[in-house]
C-alpha cells in the first residue's frame, strides 16, 4: 500500500530540473511511499528564501537544493538549521571540492549557466518526466508525444526499460496488457511504427513474481505468481500481438536492460527513418 509521508521542496536558482533528477532517481529505492514535490524555481534572493523556509516550515517538508551562490546557499542552509528543516545540499559540496582541485572559481558560480551549455540534458530531462507521468498507462492524454511505447504484461520490463530509454533522450510510454480488458483506444491511433510488445517466458515470470511478492512479505502462492494464471497472460499478449501484426515484439527473458533497450532502439529508429544514434 503506497503511504504519503511528506514534501519534498526543491529550491533553485535555475530550473530545478537538476534536483527534481535527483530526488526521483532517489525516491525509486522507496516504491511504497509517495512524496509530494515542489518546485520552486529562480530562487535568487534572500527574500525568497524567507518566504519558502516559513512554507516549509508549516508543512514540516524536506529541503532540497541546488543553489550556485555560496551567500545563498549559506541562507538557505541557516534559515533552515533555524527551524529545525532537513536541508540537502546537491551542489555545494561539488562546487567547493571542484573549486579546490582546480584552483579556481567556475564561471563566476553564474546562476542558470547550464541551460546555456547543455541543451541535450534539458531534452533528456523532458523525456524522464514524460516517460514517469506516462508509466503503467497512468496518462494517455499525449500519447502521440511518445517517441516508443511499451506494451506487455506485468513483470516484463516495461518500466525498467523505459526509464532507461528516457535517460538516453527518448520519451517513453508504457502501457499494461490486462486479461480481458481492452486496450485503450488512444493507443490505436498513434504511429503504429511506435509500438513495441514485450513477452517473457512462463517460468521466469513465475520466479519474478514470487521473488517480488516475497520481497514486500506477501504470499508467493497466490494468483498473481501461479504458473496458470501466468500462462493465460501471455497467451492473452500473444493473441493481442496475433491481431497487431505490425508491432514488434521482443522477448526479455534473460536479456540484460541495455541489450534489450538498443534493440528497441534500432528497430523504432529504422522504421521511423531516423538515425539509430539521434538520441542516444
Amino acid at each position: 500500500m503506497t503511504e504519503s509521508t511528506g514534501t519534498v521542496y526543491i529550491i533553485s536558482d535555475g530550473t530545478g530540473e537538476t534536483a527534481s533528477t535527483m530526488v526521483r532517481a532517489a525516491l525509486v529505492q522507496y516504491p511504497d511511499t509517495e512524496l509530494n514535490i515542489v518546485r520552486c524555481k529562480n530562487v535568487r534572493t534572500e527574500a525568497q528564501v524567507d518566504n519558502l523556509i516559513d512554507e516549509v516550515f508549516q508543512k514540516q517538508g524536506l529541503i532540497v537544493f541546488t543553489v550556485v551562490s555560496e551567500t545563498m546557499r549559506r541562507k538557505i542552509m541557516e534559515s533552515a538549521s533555524s527551524k529545525g528543516i532537513p536541508a540537502v545540499d546537491l551542489m555545494g559540496p561539488l562546487l567547493t571540492s571542484l573549486d579546490t582541485y582546480l584552483g579556481k572559481t567556475a564561471s563566476g558560480h553564474t546562476a542558470g549557466i547550464l541551460r546555456a551549455v547543455d541543451e541535450r540534458y534539458f531534452k533528456r530531462i523532458e523525456a524522464i518526466e514524460y516517460t514517469v507521468k506516462h508509466d503503467d498507462g497512468k496518462v494517455l492524454t499525449d500519447l502521440d508525444n511518445a517517441d516508443i511505447i511499451l506494451v506487455g504484461i506485468s513483470r516484463t520490463s516495461k518500466t525498467p526499460l523505459s526509464i532507461f530509454l528516457s535517460h538516453k533522450g527518448w520519451k517513453v510510454a508504457n502501457i499494461p496488457l490486462v486479461v480481458d480488458r481492452p486496450l485503450p483506444e488512444e493507443l490505436f491511433k498513434v504511429d503504429q511504427r511506435k509500438i513495441v510488445g514485450l513477452l517473457i517466458d512462463a517460468d521466469s515470470l513465475v520466479r519474478i513474481r514470487r521473488k517480488r511478492l516475497e520481497k514486500f512479505g506477501q504470499d508467493p502462492g497466490g494468483e498473481y505468481a501461479s504458473m496458470g494464471h501466468i500462462q493465460r497472460e501471455i497467451d492473452f499478449a500473444r493473441e493481442i500481438y496475433k491481431q497487431n501484426k505490425r508491432w514488434p515484439i521482443f522477448d526479455v527473458t534473460d536479456r540484460a536492460l541495455e541489450e534489450t533497450a538498443a534493440e528497441i532502439v534500432r528497430v523504432v529508429a529504422s522504421r521511423m527513418d531516423l538515425p539509430h544514434d539521434a538520441l542516444l
